[in-house]
């Protein structure tokens, strides 16, 4: 007897990648010095980073995916002006030809040119329409501005017209904020305490609670966004943020955004007890599957045998595993 979870489709919704004109781009305004995340392309993670091709395909073989869905790594283009519209341009036209080339193992999200709300809307819709691109992915804060900030609204308009979701991916906090609550230890703890041990998550789920305190899905109740890492904190106080009900003046409660404009996905924390949390929260069909390739890349099928122990009926493993995302963009 074929055991079903064994042969079962999994799509990993969060997988990195880098290209050498993006890397050498931040290297040339600095970024390195201002953004530890940045050093967090070297070695092997950078040569995984840039391979679109062989040796990734033979790793996600490795793994359990049958498809990677790309996006760009963290800080994305969000520290560049105007010359990241051409760049997101090409950024995106190079990745569809990884697509057209893979088309039962790759799809994308697109890289917007971010500080240029307008271009990067324009740019979303394009790789949407003409490129069958299956959404987008912001980096947080865009400069000064939070993602609720009304001059970035235009990106979020374009998503919802075009019927896709925007996954908001983490990145360093503000210096300042990193000075006053994640320093005073050695270089290497001072990074990591910011960015991956703790202080990226926080910072995602924030802008994700302000979209919704700023009213973003009642103007636009089909907006959907996609946590990594099972909600970015959010879902595991959800009963706390319930209180904001006295005093938002929303439209709904915040439970109510959670299960009907939230998607949340692994990200490679394979723990049984926060699949059991988010299926709490947000319900059994808004779960999504990723790797968060390469950072969270480890050998021996380790994310098919996660689904495959997993404590959900085989239906809800099947939406878990690739039916939720493709319920979720359409695809057939």
């Amino acid at each position: 007897m074929v055991n079903k979870a064994a042969v079962m489709k999994i799509i990993g919704i969060e997988e990195h990648f880098l290209t050498a004109e993006i890397r050498d781009a931040w290297s040339a305004i600095g970024l390195d010095a201002t953004d530890p995340s940045v050093a967090f392309h070297s070695g092997v993670i950078e040569r995984r980073l840039l391979d679109l091709a062989q040796d990734r395909l033979a790793l996600m073989d490795e793994t359990g995916l049958a498809v990677q869905v790309l996006s760009l790594k963290t800080p994305a283009l969000h520290d560049l002006g105007l010359e990241s519209v051409d760049l997101a341009q090409r950024t995106n036209d190079a990745l569809a030809e990884v697509v057209a080339r893979h088309p039962k193992r790759f799809q994308a999200m697109a890289t917007l040119p971010v500080s240029m709300p307008e271009e990067a809307a324009l740019e979303l819709e394009r790789c949407v329409g003409t490129l069958g691109f299956k959404g987008t992915v912001l980096c947080g804060k865009v400069g000064q501005r939070n993602l609720d900030d009304p001059t970035l609204t235009p990106i979020f308009q374009s998503a919802q017209a075009s019927g896709v979701p925007i996954l908001i991916h983490p990145r360093v906090p503000d210096a300042t904020v990193r000075a006053a609550y994640y320093s005073g230890f050695t270089p290497e703890v001072d990074a990591a305490f910011a960015t991956y041990a703790l202080g990226w998550h926080y910072e995602a789920g924030i802008q994700f609670l302000r979209l919704v305190l700023a009213g973003t899905f009642d103007r636009m109740p089909g907006l959907q966004v996609i946590l990594g890492h099972w909600g970015e904190v959010v879902l595991f106080y959800a009963e706390r943020l319930a209180a904001l009900d006295k005093v938002s003046g929303l439209a709904r409660p915040i439970a109510s955004y959670l299960r009907n404009n939230l998607y949340v996905t692994a990200s490679g924390m394979f723990l049984p007890h926060y699949l059991e949390r988010a299926t709490a929260v947000v319900g059994v069909d808004r779960l999504l599957f990723s790797t968060d390739f390469p950072y969270q890349y480890r050998p021996s099928h380790d994310a098919r045998r996660f689904l495959e122990k997993c404590d959900l009926a085989e239906q809800d493993k099947a939406g878990f595993a690739h039916g939720n995302w493709m319920r979720l963009t359409g695809e057939k």
